[in-house]
């Protein structure tokens, strides 16, 4: 009976955990959301097509990494060293010599020195930015996101870029990528 007291004992608490696990009742959604300038409709005057994107992101330095012409999907991405300005700088270290000598007797003594140099800096970063861009019958949708890994290569801030001044700028860099045409 002490035995199945034990069992019963160690056994509810895991029953009762055991459907703690939940499915999530919805999807993730960017955070912000993007804004409303990066969705707008297709003009049938000058049509977007997705030879103009392409175009237009490799000439802001994207460098274009898929393209799925069944989606009418673009995505592209640039890279660039920055400042990771909230990088923790390690702590000072103090370091000293000890001068020894032989036969029993030890002397000490103390060395001053001056040096300048040039090290690697922990505040370096590199910037990743994503952009994807989707070409429909009916209207364009932009995502961005922007990336900032530390010189270990550690994602230190991840955010949405879906921002009204880009998606205007993009979206005129196209209109007169579409005229040009």
């Amino acid at each position: 009976m002490a035995r199945g007291y034990w069992v019963a004992l160690v056994m509810a608490p895991m029953m009762a955990l055991a459907g703690c696990q939940a499915t999530p009742s919805s999807m993730p959604r960017a955070e912000p959301a993007p804004a409303a300038a990066c969705n707008w409709p297709v003009n049938e005057a000058s049509p977007v097509t997705l030879a103009q994107v392409v175009e237009v992101l490799e000439n802001r330095d994207f460098l274009v990494r898929d393209t799925d012409t069944s989606l009418g999907l673009v995505s592209a991405e640039r890279a660039e060293r920055t400042i990771y300005h909230n990088a923790v700088d390690p702590d000072p270290r103090l370091g000293g010599f000890l001068f020894g000598g032989s036969g029993g007797r030890v002397s000490s003594g103390v060395g001053l020195g001056i040096g300048l140099g040039g090290g690697w800096s922990s505040e370096e970063a590199t910037r990743i930015e994503r952009v994807s861009v989707v070409v429909g019958n009916e209207s364009v949708r932009v995502a961005r996101d922007v990336q900032l890994y530390d010189w270990r290569g550690q994602l230190r801030q991840s955010r949405t870029a879906s921002d009204a001044a880009f998606c205007h700028e993009l979206r005129d860099a196209l209109a007169a990528e579409g005229a040009s045409s």
